[in-house]
């Protein structure tokens, strides 16, 4: 069953497009990662599937219903991460948990638990305005999944992490599947998506270039007869092998093979390097 569901979302902002008839689905016990990079529709996505933001035509979905038409009790099987559902910053970490531990009617023994795992523990007594950007990012992702929702929306959730602690909310989330959550992320990290999802939209300017597994993206663009040339305006361009040189210039500063993963696939669709976020 998809647990959520997006057809032909289109968003612009005055003469700017965001989105651009994007159509996916995720279904239960699927991580789905939104990959792009900066200023690619992710979070406009995140927004108005959740149902914080109107699109313009098409239609969302979450556990069967229209997002636009949910009510109270759907929102409580819903978790989210966002810039735009926070928490009270002169309350310290513990104290905000207890308010929506309480809300939700989650024994204490819960945050505990959520606190340990993501080594937030020990940080429990400092006020959320006086957290480094990692330890809001694992605040916000506790609240999130707190109640044990059937579908939860994060927001670039390892955003200002270290590798070890990323890791360990890699680990919170795949938990989180293996008991049947729907997980819909976005993120501009290729790394974390090739290793973390079941599937991925490649988003590029408002519109997905392709949308799969990470494994089977990669594949179909995998080949050994091309070679990257690397400009001096930061720009790459893969070309076959036999055409090196009608290409070469003195723009032209490397010429070097890639080892097929995602960011070769997006320099191979756009012409475009990679930007993180």
């Amino acid at each position: 069953m998809d647990k959520i569901k997006a057809v032909g979302l289109s968003k612009s902002f005055n003469k700017h497009v965001a989105l651009n008839q994007i159509s996916f689905s995720v279904k239960e016990g699927e991580i789905f990662g939104f990959l792009g990079p900066s200023g690619a529709g992710k979070t406009t996505a995140i927004n108005i599937v959740t149902n914080q933001l109107k699109a313009d035509s098409g239609r969302a979905e979450i556990l069967g219903k229209n997002a636009q038409h949910l009510q109270a009790a759907d929102y409580m099987k819903m978790g989210i991460m966002s810039d735009t559902v926070g928490f009270y910053e002169k309350l310290t970490v513990y104290k905000n948990l207890e308010f929506f531990a309480r809300f939700h009617r989650v024994p204490m023994r819960r945050v505990d638990e959520l606190l340990k795992s993501l080594e937030l523990y020990d940080d429990r007594h400092k006020k959320a305005d006086k957290l480094s950007t990692g330890m809001r990012q694992r605040l916000l992702l506790i609240r999130a999944i707190l109640h044990d929702p059937e579908v939860i929306f994060l927001d670039e959730p390892t955003s200002g992490m270290d590798p070890t602690l990323a890791q360990k909310v890699h680990n919170v989330l795949l938990g989180l599947k293996s008991k049947g959550l729907a997980i819909f992320l976005t993120t501009h990290n290729m790394q974390e998506a090739s290793r973390l999802c079941d599937n991925i939209a490649l988003l590029h300017r408002g519109k997905i270039l392709e949308y799969g597994s990470p494994a089977s993206i990669i594949e179909k663009y995998r080949t050994d007869d091309h070679v990257y040339l690397r400009y001096r305006n930061g720009r790459e361009k893969m070309v076959p092998k036999d055409e090196v040189d009608s290409h070469w210039s003195s723009e032209v500063i490397s010429m070097h093979t890639l080892e097929p993963d995602l960011e070769a696939v997006f320099i191979k669709l756009t012409g475009e390097k990679w930007h993180d976020e």
